[in-house]
């Protein structure tokens, strides 16, 4: 699960517990006060009903009464309002209305004060009220039993609030997600653009003033890819510098060597053969490290030129099987589909040479090289199977490291410098292009892929 997603539904489930621990305290700690308070204020409602009905019997009459009462009992909201006789007949309000009241009534003729009861759905007072001609009648009000407030539920009012609270808390846990995650987005992207060979990827300068342990983060992976730009500088510049200056004296060297070949006997001819034989090879050899220098320095020129792929590749190919016929071994173009791409002639050729050469150096006496050229999914892909027994599953991500050699009595044994494969992977980068290699059928497969040009034809 992203880390987004982690934080987002972490902060929105700590902000609904907060929501679920409010609306269990509102219910829970608040029921018990609020019937101490609505018990209160039924008791004050009794003893100004009672007692201002006492005093609009002396004042006014039976009429003035029943005008109050009736007053009292279409109020909003509504109560319900009986004045009893002690022989539980009703002088005022409607027979029946108000069940239960008879217990109530009881005890406030016996001790002459108000009294109340409730139970979950009504609440019920009775207050004594004195007539002048000193009759006493009981004063009945019903009130129906209120909740505790709700929170949330139970109203248009609460629903709203919850659901505006439930908005606000989403909003806030994207930005907070947001203002936790890009930085570190930004730090991922860097370091991918960093593997995958941009030296100059800086990224402190993309996640704004924060001054937090990201910043902090960020700032030191900014030092570290200075650092690593500048030892990789460093070492290119070291190989090139190298290459350049052993060039000079095994010019010389060579030179010398053909004087010593004219005066040679036939007992020194094959040891000056021989050495003529290492200095081709060491020539070849900083040939290389000069175009892998080259490569990874960026330095070296990408044409863009229309170029035939597949004619390339049968160019490459009959030179490669000319030389791996005399060694027993062959190469065959099995496909060959007709691909245009765009780019330098001189890197894809090295590229599929290398590619072509590593994979007859190592194929196995008898057998033959698989080519192939193929248009797939507007790449043109370009495929070179070998029967040499493949390589160690382990080994295969280091292929294409500069010296890296799987075998080293094997590789020895074939003559090969480990750079082959490595100044193939960089001639492809430089298109844009990806390379890859697997073991399959007995052999190594190695996969070039590069765009290629739309509605090509002959």
């Amino acid at each position: 699960m992203k880390l987004f997603v982690k934080i987002f539904l972490w902060f929105l489930l700590a902000i609904f517990a907060t929501i679920g621990v409010m609306t269990y305290i509102t219910r829970t700690f608040q029921t018990e006060p609020m019937s101490s308070r609505m018990e209160r204020s039924r008791r004050n409602q009794m003893t100004i009903f009672s007692g201002t009905a006492t005093q609009i019997a002396a004042a006014e009459g039976e009429v003035g009464l029943r005008t109050f009462l009736t007053r009292l009992r279409d109020t909003d909201p509504p109560r319900k309002v009986d004045l009893v006789e002690t022989n539980g007949s009703l002088w005022f309000g409607d027979s029946g209305e108000m069940a239960g009241s008879a217990d109530v009534v009881s005890r406030a003729l016996s001790s002459g004060v108000i009294e109340l009861q409730s139970d979950e759905e009504k609440a019920l007072g009775a207050a004594p009220v004195d007539f002048p001609d000193g009759r006493r009648l009981v004063l009945v009000i019903q009130w129906d039993r209120q909740a505790p407030p709700a929170l949330f539920f139970g109203s248009t009012t609460g629903y709203l609030r919850l659901a505006g609270l439930i908005a606000t808390a989403i909003i806030a846990c994207i930005l907070l997600a947001l203002y936790i995650t890009s930085p570190i987005r930004k730090l991922r992207e860097a370091a991918k653009r960093l593997a995958e060979g941009d030296l100059a990827t800086r990224v402190a300068g993309k996640i704004g003033r924060r001054r937090d342990e990201i910043s902090d983060l960020a700032r030191e992976f900014d030092r570290m890819t200075e650092r690593i730009e500048s030892l990789i500088n460093n070492q290119v510049r070291l190989n090139r510098d190298i290459s350049h200056e052993l060039r000079s004296p095994l010019a010389r060297m060579n030179v010398a060597l053909e004087i010593a070949k004219s005066k040679a006997n036939p007992e020194t001819t094959p040891i000056l053969n021989r050495i003529e034989s290492e200095s081709e090879r060491l020539n070849d050899m900083i040939g290389r490290l000069l175009t892998l220098a080259k490569l990874e320095s960026g330095s070296h020129d990408i044409e863009s030129l229309r170029i035939d792929l597949d004619e390339l590749v049968k160019d490459v190919a009959a030179d490669a099987d000319f030389e791996a016929r005399g060694k027993g071994r062959y190469v065959n173009v099995s496909k060959a589909d007709h691909c245009v791409v765009l780019g330098s002639e001189n890197l894809l050729r090295s590229a599929v040479e290398n590619v072509l050469r590593n994979a007859v150096r190592y194929t196995k006496e008898g057998t033959a090289v698989d080519v192939s050229v193929v248009r797939q999914n507007g790449k043109a892909v370009v495929t070179v199977a070998d029967h040499g027994g493949g390589v160690p599953e382990e080994e295969l991500k280091n292929l294409f490291r500069p010296f890296y050699r799987v075998g080293e009595d094997r590789t020895r044994s074939t003559g090969g410098i480990g750079l082959g494969l490595a100044i193939a992977e960089r001639a492809v980068n430089a298109h844009k292009g990806a390379i890859s290699a697997r073991n399959e059928n007995g052999g190594l497969v190695v996969e070039i892929k590069v765009d290629a040009v739309k509605n090509s034809t002959y």
